[in-house]
């Protein structure tokens, strides 16, 4: 029994330094502060602009507790941001932001391209876009997925927290 216990704390051991862990590549770090960045400030301005980007924009879409869910998103995209800017945990940042933006993806861009709400979300006249009003809306969401899904296989880079907690470890 106390053998498995062993084993087990190896194996989280194990996953949180592969989620720690970072290449050496110096040009990672351009592709993080974008997205880090970007995610950051997206957080931010949920509280800054609560009726437009916030708990606002939630109930419109057609959220139930509309407050809590823009609030929650908010402060999850703040705290991932700065994760990811700062090169913390920048895999598992990484696979958050990926699943917050399929959600977004999903409820707000998917429907555009269809004509019609998904899964009781709605969409103001969801009947007047096309694919290049898709195209033009879906264009950050694509580019933040792309970034996350590149931060996830890489990691922070040379210049990241990561990179410097992989390298005492290892010392």
């Amino acid at each position: 029994m106390v053998y498995e216990s062993s084993t087990q704390q190896t194996k989280i051991m194990n996953t949180i330094k592969k989620l720690a862990s970072s290449d050496a590549s110096k040009t990672t770090v351009l592709i993080r502060l974008m997205v880090g960045a970007v995610f950051l400030s997206e957080g931010i301005q949920k509280f800054l602009y609560p009726m437009a980007l916030g708990p606002g924009r939630f109930e419109k879409i057609g959220f139930v507790h509309p407050e809590f869910w823009g609030n929650f998103v908010g402060i999850f995209e703040i705290l991932c941001g700065a994760a990811i800017l700062i090169g913390f945990f920048t895999r598992a940042a990484a696979i958050a932001m990926l699943i917050e933006m399929s959600v977004s993806i999903l409820i707000t861009k998917i429907p555009i391209i269809c004509g019609q709400s998904i899964l009781g979300f709605n969409l103001p006249h969801v009947n007047m876009y096309n694919f290049w009003s898709f195209a033009h809306e879906a264009r950050t969401d694509f580019a933040m997925w792309m970034g996350s899904l590149f931060l996830l296989i890489k990691g922070g880079g040379c210049c990241s927290i990561d990179r410097r907690l992989s390298k005492q470890k290892t010392k």
